[in-house]
């Protein structure tokens, strides 16, 4: 499996993230919103805590987020 690509992430998470703000996911995860909005402009990659983090926080695999299938 390939890791994917920064904006690949980008969209990925944005996708994930649907109709909720990046305020209400800060909210719901205790991530920073400033923080949730570099991933989603693909400014910065989560580290693999906050990885695992929203993993869960999406009901996905680190796997499915973050690798290639």
């Amino acid at each position: 499996k390939e890791v994917y690509t920064i904006s690949t992430i980008a969209e990925k998470l944005v996708e994930c993230r649907g109709n909720k703000t990046q305020a209400m996911v800060a909210k719901e995860t205790g991530l920073a919103q400033s923080t949730i909005a570099m991933w989603a402009l693909g400014e910065r990659v989560p580290t693999d805590k906050n990885k695992i983090v929203l993993a869960k926080y999406y009901n996905k695999t680190v796997e499915e987020l973050f690798f290639s299938q």
